[in-house]
């Protein structure tokens, strides 16, 4: 069975857009709270571990007769790998930065992926989509603030993630667009079990002994209650937000559901303050209210 490219269906992008930055969001929530008990590769392996059987029997079961090979294998693999190389940018940093400042440093991205729209697929930017973009950036550097003491430089690897995150998005509309988006799913977590499995090899043989390396340390940590409850949190963030993100950005303009993208800064905040006790300063309600601003001027905009 092979899938014709799918017709463009902005709103319900927008809305796919949305709830899944909802679930990465508290997802990457999780992730900052077991950083300390917890490393980046055990999460890696064991959460794609458990996810790929999950979306192997919904496609064998709900879509029998989609192949399990990529049409595009090479585009895939390859958007796969940058996914990844994403992931593991942004979540290093989140051990050291509030939720809300490392997801404003991400949300450079609905820049880049404009900028890449215009540039790589020669989609047409309005002035309009320039404003909402601009507004969006100013309220990430107000909430950023790069000049001020409390910046620091690791707060650039989140700015790392949104540029490699755009090409993805960007690679998904143009090359892997007519891939099932169940597949492109199974392809990421098949990635993230690959890397985490190689990192901890690699890192194992190469790290001097009794190095500490922290959240990128190759020594797995013992599993208890908790950490198994936050794996299932886990393992339902990465299905549903793999899914989620294919197909928004398969049936959607780039830039317009990059715009909602924005989201996720709103929900990251919340769950900050409601799990981590991160209370936004003015500042960074300044910046909020500006993204806010932004996404009016985008559902204006789709009109």
């Amino acid at each position: 069975m092979t899938l014709s490219p799918a017709k463009d269906n902005t709103p319900l992008a927008v809305i796919v857009i949305i709830l899944t930055v909802l679930l990465l969001a508290l997802g990457d929530t999780v992730i900052k709270g077991v950083s300390t008990q917890m490393r980046l590769w055990q999460i890696f392996v064991l959460r794609s571990g458990l996810a790929l059987p999950i979306l192997l029997v919904i496609l064998r079961l709900r879509y029998p007769a989609v192949p399990l090979m990529p049409q595009a294998l090479g585009w895939v693999v390859l958007r796969s790998l940058m996914l990844v190389m994403m992931w593991i940018s942004y979540y290093a940093a989140l051990p050291h930065l509030e939720l809300s400042v490392a997801a404003a440093a991400y949300y450079t991205l609905p820049l880049f992926i404009t900028l890449f729209s215009a540039w790589i697929v020669g989609e047409r930017v309005t002035p309009m989509g320039w404003l909402v973009v601009v507004t969006g950036f100013v309220g990430v550097l107000v909430i950023l603030r790069p000049s001020s003491e409390a910046f620091i430089p690791i707060a650039l690897l989140p700015l790392l993630s949104a540029i490699l995150y755009a090409l993805s998005m960007i690679l998904t509309r143009t090359h892997c667009r007519a891939e099932h988006p169940l597949i492109l799913s199974f392809a990421l977590n098949l990635c993230f079990v690959g890397v985490g499995l190689v990192a901890t090899l690699v890192l194992w043989a190469v790290a001097e002994q009794g190095a500490q390396m922290g959240f990128l340390s190759p020594e797995w940590a013992q599993m208890n209650q908790n950490s198994l409850m936050a794996l299932g949190v886990m393992v339902l963030a990465v299905l549903l937000g793999s899914v989620g993100t294919a197909i928004a950005y398969q049936m959607g303009r780039s830039s317009t559901v990059a715009t909602f993208d924005f989201t996720y800064v709103g929900f990251a905040t919340l769950w900050g303050v409601a799990f981590f006790d991160e209370h936004p300063d003015v500042w960074t309600l300044t910046g909020m209210l500006l993204i806010i601003v932004a996404g009016v001027l985008a559902v204006r905009r789709a009109e």
